[in-house]
């Protein structure tokens, strides 16, 4: 059932999925009070590539459409065990050509579409901002990637100290990426549209913001791919947060850091889809 809000359009679309997969749904949020097309940003739920849907992420959709006045597509992806990689990015790149190619319909702007997502889900991001790259069929302006779960090495790491870890651990992390990949984490074959971190080459790719707290397990994958990128002539803006949890600023959202954290990406958003 789709909500009423306050000044936000909220409407589901069943999108075609790619060949012969089946409808995505997409839930579309708009400003209510927009007269003219507005930039737009494809988000991704998060949920370790097992879990979630885009009511999970409601809430802060729906204050990123008031406070900066863009569109958010949510995917409501495939998700694993039942349906590994490729099928969560594949509903994911479709709903990005669904979002450009219907961009006049839509009333949003196809030079100014963001992918973005916290956790798996900004990982998918940074894989479809590969693919996207790669294909050179839409037109990506920007990533922003909350704590991104871009490595499955970080799967096989013995040297990490569970006590400084919440809510996502390494025993979690094998699991979700065993479930996405249907192969053992840090297996040679894994694809980079699965695993970004795994790509040589990051030239050419959309900036990007990649936020994460010294307290998650992602931090060091994180920090290594914002370099990465950085040196391969992307601009790259980098928050790290002291003492940050992974999701502190979905499960504490009224702190102070919290709060910080979530300002500092909305400017970036603002400087990037409204310049």
């Amino acid at each position: 059932m789709v909500p009423r809000v306050e000044g936000v359009e909220i409407e589901d679309w069943a999108i075609p999925g790619a060949t012969t997969a089946p409808l995505v749904r997409v839930r579309l949020y708009r400003p209510a009070n927009a007269t003219s097309a507005v930039p737009a940003l494809l988000w991704m739920h998060g949920g370790g590539f097992v879990l979630g849907d885009p009511e999970n992420d409601q809430e802060h959709n729906v204050a990123l459409v008031r406070d900066l006045g863009l569109a958010i597509a949510a995917v409501d992806y495939r998700l694993a065990p039942r349906y590994p990689f490729p099928a969560p990015l594949d509903d994911c790149y479709a709903a990005l050509r669904w979002l450009s190619a219907e961009s006049a319909s839509l009333g949003v702007r196809r030079d100014r579409l963001a992918v973005g997502g916290a956790s798996a889900g900004a990982g998918l991001a940074a894989g479809l901002a590969l693919l996207a790259h790669d294909r050179n069929e839409v037109p990506v302006a920007f990533q922003l990637l909350l704590y991104p779960m871009l490595d499955d090495r970080t799967a096989t790491r013995t040297d990490i100290d569970r006590s400084m870890l919440r809510l996502w651990d390494n025993e979690c992390n094998r699991f979700g990426w065993t479930s996405y990949l249907r192969q053992a984490p840090g297996s040679a074959d894994v694809q980079p549209y699965a695993a970004p971190a795994r790509r040589l080459d990051l030239s050419g790719l959309p900036p990007a913001w990649i936020g994460v707290g010294t307290c998650d397990l992602f931090h060091d994958e994180d920090l290594l791919y914002a370099q990465r990128l950085q040196d391969a002539g992307v601009p790259c803006e980098v928050r790290v947060v002291d003492g940050a949890y992974h999701g502190f600023d979905l499960l504490s959202r009224d702190a102070n850091v919290a709060r910080t954290f979530r300002q500092h990406y909305v400017e970036a958003l603002r400087r990037t889809l409204f310049c």
